[in-house]
């Protein structure tokens, strides 16, 4: 080979050799941990939660929060013992560990099997040591947290249990008001397990203000509250005792149909007694419920007509009431079965004779 062919040979040989970038692939991202293959993916990430390394932790966590949207990767976690590193790193000094770790516990939440998770493993009370954090999103992601907890039953009920309500009542006065909407939501799925907490802590009172609040959803959701802290016949009680009425009533004129619907589903659970009866007929109740039976959304007819139909048992109410019949018979072709059989009722009690 002469010296020039060997040349040529070495340059072409060097085109043929990739160019090495320092730049990571694009799908490379340097701030979560590489997770190992197959079994040992997750116990390697709860071994890293324990690391001392704070950098370690937090790549630990980031891969985490990929993971736990996968309800067999939430049960799998939870099987290794998860939770407990979790709800220790709760009160880790580092506030990007809290938050990551907030993040991991309320995607796991969004599984039945997370929810679960969190009543047999104590993870309640761990999280409500974050009510006073100093982090905004931490406090949001705990009470996201709380909030998906709380839709059902059991998990309200463990919310409850756990002497979280009468904090949580009282956070409302202080907490920003993205925040505050998730504590009304989670306040409602306890007050429908269980009230008597709420209504020792002034809720009623503090409810009732957040009533005229300039946010929409939370108007709605406090009227919501209402509703559901209405139920109990002590909760009836203390909705007259602190004159909420007309605030309810005002609430039905509103913009938004799940405001005018939640006021006067409080305004139906309110009304069952005689004096809560009197209470929103001398609030204008009637005259500010009727238009509503024709209203666009079916829970506002469904529950103004049933509403109305509480009112028609005051012998004031039913004599006011039988002059609209009519408009009654009209929601008896209603598309909904719930607002027709509502409807039904209406006529026949307004119409009774002893």
């Amino acid at each position: 080979m002469s010296c020039w062919a060997a040349v040529v040979q070495k340059e072409l040989g060097m085109a043929l050799l990739p160019r090495i970038s320092s730049k990571l692939p694009p799908d490379i991202d340097p701030t979560k941990a590489p997770i190992a293959y197959g079994r040992r993916g997750l116990p390697k990430l709860n071994e890293e939660l324990e690391d001392p390394d704070l950098l370690t932790r937090q790549r630990a966590l980031m891969a985490l929060c990929d993971l736990v949207h996968d309800p067999e990767n939430v049960y799998e976690a939870i099987r290794l013992g998860f939770l407990d590193n979790l709800k220790i790193l709760l009160l880790d000094e580092d506030s990007t560990v809290r938050q990551k770790t907030t993040e991991v516990l309320y995607i796991m939440a969004t599984h039945s099997v997370g929810r679960t998770g969190f009543l047999e493993n104590g993870v309640i009370p761990a999280l409500a040591q974050l009510l006073d954090d100093p982090v905004d999103i931490c406090r949001w992601n705990m009470h996201y947290a709380l909030k998906l907890v709380s839709e059902l039953p059991l998990g309200a009920t463990g919310i409850v249990e756990s002497g979280l309500v009468p904090s949580l009542v009282f956070k409302l006065k202080t907490e920003l008001e993205d925040i505050q909407e998730l504590i009304l939501e989670t306040l409602t799925g306890c007050l429908r397990v269980e009230a008597f907490e709420a209504l020792a802590t002034g809720a009623v009172r503090i409810l009732k203000e957040l009533l005229s609040h300039s946010g929409v959803n939370i108007r709605s959701r406090a009227a919501q509250a209402l509703m559901a802290i209405s139920v109990p016949l002590e909760g009836k009680n203390m909705v007259f005792e602190e004159d909420v009425f007309p605030d309810l009533v005002m609430l039905l004129e509103d913009e938004d149909a799940e405001v005018r619907a939640n006021a006067a589903g409080a305004l139906m659970n309110s009304a069952i007694t005689t004096q809560g009866k009197y209470a929103a007929i001398n609030a204008d109740a009637i005259d500010t419920l009727l238009p509503l039976i024709h209203d666009e959304r079916s829970k506002v007819r469904l529950y103004s007509i049933k509403a109305l139909t509480m009112l028609s048992e005051a012998p004031e109410g039913r004599k006011i009431l039988l002059g609209h019949v009519a408009e009654f018979r009209k929601r008896l072709s209603d598309s909904s079965p719930a607002v027709r059989r509502a409807a039904q009722i209406a006529v026949e009690v307004i119409e009774w004779k002893p």
